[in-house]
């Protein structure tokens, strides 16, 4: 997957100027795809240059934005895109690397990281059920659409709640285990 077809999928939703999508891709598929502004726009230029989008000048606006919307050329590159069979995602985690040289080394210096990931995954997984309650609580799930979002925030959620148990069964036992070779270590 590229930018450009997780732009072109938010444009779909709404066509929007540069800093709307910059926004609304901090709020809902920064979730799930990193960007910058900076690449935003730098991949909105490529995606003019190829026809993808076409843009609209906001008569009544004095600073002259443009509103980007997606063009025929836009929607058969992402239908295309569609047919496309992608892998299941990989576990590429960095925290994972550092736990198995930590197995190697011994050090006892994981913890506070380890603990450190247990807040954030907390604070992320309070973010998405916010958003689900203020989003989701009373959809009906008729709607295709918003039955889609709710399920890919629903996946979120369980995601986060996954990282949360197996931290919370990760670091009482590592501070077991530790405490166990340091009792070992002083006879």
């Amino acid at each position: 997957m590229s930018l450009s077809h997780v732009l072109l999928t938010s444009l779909l939703e709404k066509p929007s100027t540069g800093s709307e999508l910059g926004r609304r891709f901090d709020r809902s598929m920064g979730f799930f795809w990193n960007a910058t502004h900076q690449q935003i726009y730098r991949e909105l230029n490529a995606m003019l240059q190829k026809g993808w989008i076409s843009t609209v000048e906001d008569e009544d606006s004095v600073s002259r934005k443009k509103t980007y919307q997606v063009e025929a050329p836009g929607r058969e590159e992402l239908a295309n895109w569609m047919l496309q069979q992608s892998p299941p995602a990989q576990l590429r985690e960095e925290l994972m690397v550092r736990l198995r040289a930590e197995a190697q080394l011994g050090s006892n210096t994981i913890l506070p990281e380890l603990e450190r990931h247990l807040e954030l995954h907390r604070e992320k997984l309070n973010i998405y059920q916010k958003i689900f309650a203020k989003d989701f609580s009373a959809t009906d799930d008729q709607n295709r659409t918003r039955y889609i979002h709710k399920m890919i925030l629903q996946l979120g959620i369980d995601q986060e709640q996954g990282w949360i148990n197996w931290l919370e069964i990760m670091i009482p036992k590592l501070k077991q285990l530790n405490a166990t070779a340091l009792g070992n270590s002083t006879e």
